[in-house]
């Protein structure tokens, strides 16, 4: 009889190691899920709220075939890339909803609480964001807010192509840390790239020297594109969009 009890007992403290074991897994998954990176954050400055009702203002106009979404870099098409813009992206019908400071969770808000999406049925998204994250989370959590935008993109419009662009490389020289940092993330949203639907692009190599540094010809403040910058952003992923587009 001890000997049957103390089986029994062995086997309920087994037991409950193992769904204390559980539950501490699963509090761990719902702390990483709640990182800052995928929690949906709007801004209250002036500036970004304008910005975003300018874009709910185009969204209600329609004939959105083409939709960069991004932060400062991807704004800076109506800055430094606005010639570059007209000539290549304004005839496929595209808007620039790029918004300086933006990072991954400020765009997951705008696309669902925001509802910038509302209204238009674009053939295509050019998403790049995360650079801005840089400082505030790990390549792992930077990773999981791009891919939980793409995850939104492709739940409200299932039939719109995503082209993810890799974090663009920023600092002036290659041994600098930030480098290793972008690397990891596009090593992780690289594999977002389905064959069919999303296809990711890295062109993050054709800013840089030989010796992969950054020129300020190309990025005056090493992070910014200059006109000369946008020029090589839209001649490395035309033929990529082109293609996009014909599917």
């Amino acid at each position: 009889m001890f000997v049957t009890d103390r089986r029994l007992w062995a086997a309920s403290v087994g037991l409950l190691a193992a769904l204390f074991a559980a539950s501490g897994a699963i509090q761990a998954e719902d702390t990483k899920a709640q990182h800052s990176a995928v929690k949906r954050a709007d801004k209250k400055d002036k500036f970004w709220v304008d910005r975003h009702h300018r874009f709910l203002n185009r969204a209600k106009k329609g004939e959105v075939e083409v939709l960069f979404l991004g932060d400062s870099i991807t704004q800076g098409w109506e800055g430094s890339g606005k010639e570059v813009w007209t000539k290549h992206f304004e005839p496929l019908k595209s808007a620039n909803f790029g918004i300086g400071g933006d990072r991954t969770q400020h765009v997951l808000w705008r696309i669902t609480e925001g509802k910038e999406l509302e209204g238009i049925s674009p053939k295509a998204a050019v998403l790049m964001i995360g650079t801005n994250n840089m400082g505030s989370n790990s390549a792992e959590e930077i990773a999981d807010g791009v891919k939980a935008i793409v995850a939104e993109l492709r739940h409200q419009k299932p039939h719109m192509k995503v082209l993810v662009l890799g974090v663009f490389p920023r600092s002036a020289k290659a041994s600098d840390k930030v480098r290793d940092k972008i690397k990891e993330v596009n090593t992780s949203i690289a594999k977002l790239d389905d064959g069919k639907n999303v296809k990711y692009l890295d062109i993050g190599d054709k800013f840089l020297e030989p010796d992969g540094s950054l020129s300020k010809d190309i990025m005056p403040d090493y992070l910014h594109l200059s006109k000369k910058g946008y020029q090589i952003w839209a001649d490395a992923v035309g033929p990529t969009l082109e293609d996009m587009l014909k599917k």
